[in-house]
C-alpha cells in the first residue's frame, strides 16, 4: 500500500471513522484540519500525518496550494477523501487541478454540487423517476398562493446548499404553519442571500427515514450497498442520524441504484428517502455525497466505504457485496442522542420506557472506540471546556 490517504476533515466524528476505516488495514492516513483546537479525529492512533493546511472558506486557493505541494512530494498519488461538504464543494470546484494530483472517484466536475444543490437534485430524480415531495421555489411569483394550493401548511422551507444555511441557522430547514411564517422565513433566507425552495411535509414520524449507501466504481455500477432506518435524529424530526439501525430493505436499492447509475455517479453516496405513512412510497429527501455520519456502522456491517474507495482507486478492488439481511446493529451518536431523547420525550412523541429498551443492542459508536480511545478523550475534554464556558458567561 504505497498510496497515502489524504482525509479532509478531523473535526467531526465522520472525519475520524474515514481514519479509522482506512489505518485499521494499514493504509498511511494523512489526516488534514485547518486548526488542531477540536479536531480530536486527530488524536486517533491511525493517524500517521496530522496536517494543519489553510481555511477551506477563508482561504480555498492557499488550501489548493497546501495539497498540491503535498501531493507533489510523492511518487505515487494519494487517496483524496472529503469527509464534511464544504470539504466536497472545495475538491468539486478544483477537481480538475486536484486531479492531476490526487485519486479521486468522481470525474465529472459540478456533478457533487448539482446533486447537493436540492433544486437540480429534484429535477435529476424526477427525470430518472424517482419521487420527490411537491416543491414550490420561493423565487417564483405568488409563490404563496402556489404552496397554499399545492402544498398547504405546515411546510418545509429548505436550503437549495445545505452547508451555507445550515452554517448560519444551525439547522437543517424552517418548518413553517401559517402565510405569515412562511413569508417571515423566506425573507429571513433572502436577507442572508440564501436561495430556498418550499416542501410538502411527508407524513410519517422520524423512523420513516431511510438511508440508500452505495458505492459505485469508475464504471458507474453499485458494487458495495447497504440500507438503514433511522430511529432518532437530532434536531427531533429535521436533524441528523444519532441513533440508526441497519435494515435490509430491497426495495431502496432498486430506486437508488437505478438512479445513481443513471446519472453516472462514481464514488460513495447515500440517499435520504422517506416513507409516506399512508401511502408507503418512498420519496428522496437529500443525497450525501461525502462519507456519511452512519460510517461506523456501515463499517460494522462489513461495507467499509473508505477502505472500497481506497483499494477500487489504488488498482486493487474488493470482492462486491451487499448487506442483504438485517444484522441487529445500531449506529449511536451518545452526546446529540441524549438531548434528543429529552426533546422526543418533552413533546410526547417517545416515552422513557421505549428509549430505555431500545439501547439494549449492539452498538456502531460515533466516537468511542476501546481500541483507539484517545479521540473519545479529547473530545470529553471539548465538551467539558464548551460547558464550562457556558457557565462562566452566564456568572
Amino acid at each position: 500500500m504505497n498510496n497515502k490517504a489524504v482525509v479532509l476533515g478531523a473535526n467531526y466524528y465522520i472525519g475520524l471513522s474515514t481514519i479509522r476505516c482506512l489505518g485499521v488495514h494499514g493504509v498511511h492516513v494523512a489526516a488534514v484540519d485547518y486548526s488542531w483546537d477540536g479536531a480530536y479525529g486527530l488524536e486517533s492512533k491511525y493517524v500517521s500525518e496530522g496536517l494543519i493546511g489553510p481555511h477551506y472558506k477563508e482561504d480555498p486557493k492557499g488550501l489548493l496550494s497546501f495539497l498540491i505541494e503535498y501531493a507533489k512530494k510523492e511518487s505515487v498519488p494519494p487517496v483524496l477523501i472529503p469527509t464534511a461538504d464544504p470539504y466536497v464543494e472545495f475538491v468539486d470546484e478544483h477537481l480538475h487541478e486536484l486531479r492531476e494530483y490526487f485519486l479521486i472517484p468522481q470525474t465529472e466536475q459540478g456533478l457533487y454540487t448539482k446533486i447537493m444543490d436540492k433544486g437540480t437534485l429534484h429535477a435529476l430524480a424526477s427525470e430518472h423517476g424517482v419521487a420527490v415531495p411537491e416543491t414550490v421555489n420561493a423565487d417564483d411569483e405568488n409563490f404563496v398562493q402556489k404552496v397554499e394550493e399545492s402544498i398547504q401548511y405546515p411546510c418545509l422551507v429548505k436550503p437549495v446548499d445545505s452547508p451555507a444555511f445550515v452554517s448560519k441557522f444551525r439547522r437543517k430547514l424552517f418548518k413553517v404553519y401559517n402565510k405569515e411564517e412562511l413569508i417571515e422565513k423566506v425573507n429571513l433566507a433572502k436577507k442572508e442571500d440564501i436561495e430556498v425552495i418550499i416542501q410538502r411535509v411527508i407524513p410519517g414520524f422520524d423512523d420513516h427515514m431511510y438511508t440508500f449507501d452505495a458505492y459505485l466504481n469508475q464504471d458507474a455500477k453499485v458494487t458495495h450497498w447497504v440500507t438503514c432506518q433511522k430511529l432518532r435524529q437530532f434536531p427531533i424530526n429535521f436533524g441528523a442520524s444519532v441513533y440508526t439501525q441497519q435494515k435490509y430493505v430491497p426495495e431502496l436499492y432498486e430506486l437508488g441504484a437505478k438512479f445513481l447509475e443513471g446519472i453516472g455517479y462514481k464514488g460513495f453516496a447515500e440517499i435520504e428517502f422517506k416513507k409516506d405513512a399512508e401511502t408507503g412510497r418512498f420519496y428522496l429527501i437529500e443525497i450525501n455525497v461525502r462519507i456519511t455520519n452512519l460510517n461506523s456502522l456501515l463499517d460494522k456491517t462489513g461495507i467499509n466505504i473508505p477502505y472500497i474507495m481506497y483499494r477500487e482507486l489504488t488498482g486493487d478492488p474488493v470482492e462486491p457485496k451487499a448487506v442483504e439481511e438485517d444484522k441487529n446493529l445500531v449506529f449511536w451518536y451518545a452526546y446529540e442522542d441524549l438531548l434528543a431523547v429529552r426533546e422526543y420525550v418533552k413533546t410526547g412523541q417517545l416515552s422513557m420506557k421505549h428509549v430505555l429498551t431500545s439501547y439494549f443492542r449492539p452498538k456502531a459508536h460515533a466516537i468511542w472506540d476501546t481500541r483507539d480511545p484517545k479521540p473519545a478523550i479529547a473530545f470529553g475534554r471539548k465538551m467539558v471546556g464548551l460547558v464550562a464556558g457556558k457557565v462562566l458567561k452566564r456568572g
